[in-house]
């Protein structure tokens, strides 16, 4: 066959390539996808069983008249995304450069630095949204989605995972080695999710922390969640969580696709 022959046989990219990009992702998840169900329903019920019956049997009272179950699901619910997010989008990018060369070889074919890191940042949220659906299902099992509004939780974690997930790319992408993603999960990661409203209100911090907890994106999540799950007003305007979550979403987008471009783009 000669050159021409296969250049005609070979399917073309999508209108959208970055759709390309998501495929690639989506295939080789075709063949693991197996190994993280179990985990992906096992993770909610032991959480919900061991933080919302087993502490909760303590707080009698709940917390703001609300059972410690039904309280503790929406942060539980935002912070998995979030690390789901997060773990998605820092040894896998890391990898992709460092290691297995994947984004190189992207760069080669006819994609652009856009399409290479959008279609990558679309099977992040794939992974958040299968993730948090199978947390709702546990939940919802356990009584604890008090509201209909429960059904925009998942776009409200999608917003969320995106506004995590993009500028840990830019940070994944800029490290030379992977003792940095470590240092991130311990510094940033596991403080974010003790101290931003996941399991005890942001309220009983002291001052100075208390507002550490509102600049996270987290706390954003946790708020607008918590409001959906239990029919109830967030602490905070939804636009201005929103536009917030938003703001970091494309922030992130702007420094990955700088970090991306510097290494692709010869």
């Amino acid at each position: 066959m000669t050159q021409q022959a296969r250049e005609r046989a070979r399917p073309p990219l999508p209108r959208v390539p970055a759709l390309a990009v998501l495929a690639h992702y989506l295939v080789g998840y075709r063949r693991t996808w197996r190994a993280g169900v179990f985990s992906s329903f096992l993770l909610p019920v032991l959480t919900v069983v061991g933080f919302g019956l087993g502490v909760g049997a303590y707080i009698d009272q709940g917390v703001d008249g609300v059972r410690y179950l039904d309280w503790l699901v929406p942060g539980l619910i935002a912070s998995t995304a979030v690390q789901v997010a997060i773990g998605e989008s820092t040894w896998p990018v890391f990898s992709n450069f460092q290691w297995i060369k994947t984004y190189f070889a992207q760069s080669a074919a006819p994609l652009r630095v856009a399409d290479i890191l959008t279609g990558h940042l679309a099977f992040v949220l794939f992974r958040v949204l299968t993730t948090i659906a199978a947390f709702l299902v546990v939940t919802a099992l356990f009584g604890a989605l008090r509201s209909p509004w429960a059904l925009v939780v998942p776009a409200v974690v999608a917003l969320l995972g995106l506004a995590v997930a993009a500028p840990t790319f830019a940070y994944a992408s800029a490290v030379d080695t992977d003792s940095w993603l470590a240092m991130l999960f311990r510094f940033a990661v596991i403080p974010m999710t003790l101290f931003a409203g996941v399991f005890f209100p942001v309220e009983s911090l002291p001052v100075g922390l208390r507002w550490v907890a509102y600049a996270t994106p987290l706390w954003h999540g946790v708020d607008l969640c918590r409001a959906a799950t239990l029919g109830v007003a967030p602490q905070w305007s939804v636009a201005g969580h929103l536009l917030y979550l938003a703001a970091w979403a494309l922030g992130g987008w702007l420094l990955a696709h700088r970090a991306f471009r510097r290494k692709l783009v010869v």
